[in-house]
Order: C-alpha cells, then sequence, then structure tokens
C-alpha cells in the first residue's frame, strides 16, 4: 500500500466529525437468542473533513492536499483531536502511561500500544504513526533517553532498544500519535456559499491498516 507520510492540516481536521468503527455479524435465532461475532480484530476509524471547513482558503487547501494524494490512492496522517495521545487529551504526555509489554531479556523490539479499558474489559490498539519528537520510553519505571538506549521508528510505532530489556521488566510509554487514513471517495462536491465562505458537505476520511 502507498502510504505518504504528511499529516493533514490540522487547523483543517480540527472540528471534523468522526469516530471508532466496529463490524458485528449478529444471527438471530429461532428461540429468539443471539449470536454475535466479528471478523474484525481492530476498529477501524471513519471521519467527515467536510465538517471542519470554514473558508474558500480552506477548501483549496483542501483540494490541493486530495490531489496530492490522488484521490484514495496515496494514504496520509490524521490528527484526531479527541484521541491523540496516550493520555487524556487534556493531560500531557509521560513515560508511563501506557503498558507495552514486558522484557524476557532476548527481545529488543516492541510495539507501542494504547489500552482502552472499561471495568474487567479491554482493548489494545496498535499506535503505528508515533509523532516524532514526542515518544517517551521507561523500563522498570525507570525513563530511557532516546538514541542513546533506544530508537522508535516513527512511520511503524516500533521501539527497538540498544540491550534488550531484562526479564519481567515492565515496558512504559507515552506518546503522541496520528491515525493512518485514506480518502474514502475519489471525487467531493464544493460551493461557494458567498463570497470568502466556501462550503464542503461531505469529504469521508477511513482509517487503512498499515
Amino acid at each position: 500500500m502507498s502510504f505518504h507520510e504528511v499529516r493533514f492540516p490540522t487547523n483543517l481536521s480540527f472540528g471534523a466529525i468522526g469516530g471508532p468503527e466496529r463490524r458485528t455479524d449478529v444471527v438471530t435465532l429461532a428461540n429468539g437468542f443471539e449470536e454475535r461475532n466479528t471478523p474484525w480484530q481492530h476498529s477501524r476509524r471513519r471521519y467527515d473533513a467536510g465538517a471542519a471547513m470554514r473558508s474558500l482558503d480552506d477548501i483549496e487547501i483542501l483540494i490541493a492536499f486530495f490531489e496530492a494524494r490522488q484521490g484514495q490512492l496515496h494514504g496520509f496522517r490524521w490528527k484526531d483531536w479527541t484521541d491523540h495521545k496516550s493520555c487524556k487529551p487534556s493531560d500531557t504526555p509521560a513515560f508511563d502511561d501506557q503498558v507495552i509489554g514486558a522484557g524476557d531479556g532476548a527481545c529488543q523490539t516492541f510495539q507501542l500500544i494504547k489500552t482502552y479499558a472499561s471495568g474487567d474489559q479491554s482493548y489494545q490498539r496498535p499506535i503505528c504513526k508515533p509523532v516524532g519528537g514526542t515518544v517517551q520510553i521507561g523500563v522498570a519505571g525507570v525513563q530511557r533517553t532516546e538514541g542513546a538506549e533506544f530508537s522508535i521508528d516513527a512511520t511503524t510505532g516500533l521501539v527497538t532498544f540498544v540491550t534488550p530489556p531484562a526479564a519481567s521488566a515492565v515496558i512504559t510509554a507515552g506518546y503522541e500519535f496520528d491515525v493512518p487514513v485514506r480518502f474514502g471517495s475519489d471525487s467531493f462536491q464544493t460551493s461557494a456559499a458567498s463570497f470568502g465562505v466556501g462550503d464542503v458537505p461531505d469529504v469521508p476520511v477511513v482509517e487503512v491498516r498499515v
């Protein structure tokens, strides 16, 4: 899959509408009970960028970005303003926000993840597009130094340690991240609602697997 490591303009994604999507197959049995199953291990986000357009200048920027991606052909980064940190949106990421694994004395590479918990249940979401310069890593409660002790691949979310963490050492991370997406259509319609004001009724954006 072709992916451009460029972020959709954040001033245009602010105010966009969207969120996570799941796919569940529901079969109603003859006795009224249901059987439910899902073919998806991970959720997928969908957004409408049109809701954030405020002027003809915004639309011009959108058109340029759309044409550079050739519609649906190339993926890109998207900032989800409601969910773009390892912590609460109002907090600052810290190295102990999320547990991403435990050392075994041999493994050097770990995937960034974010855990969503409610009650006794939880879901672990792979984070594949961290924002460069924001990733903090801790091992056994001690913050580590990027470059000297670990490296981060901002295109995959893989953390690689210079020295494998000791067995049972808890590995934690804090970061900001983007969502890998593509446009959901090869076309969209615009109009000049009034002088200097534009209107884009629907610009779908959908998360992609990377």
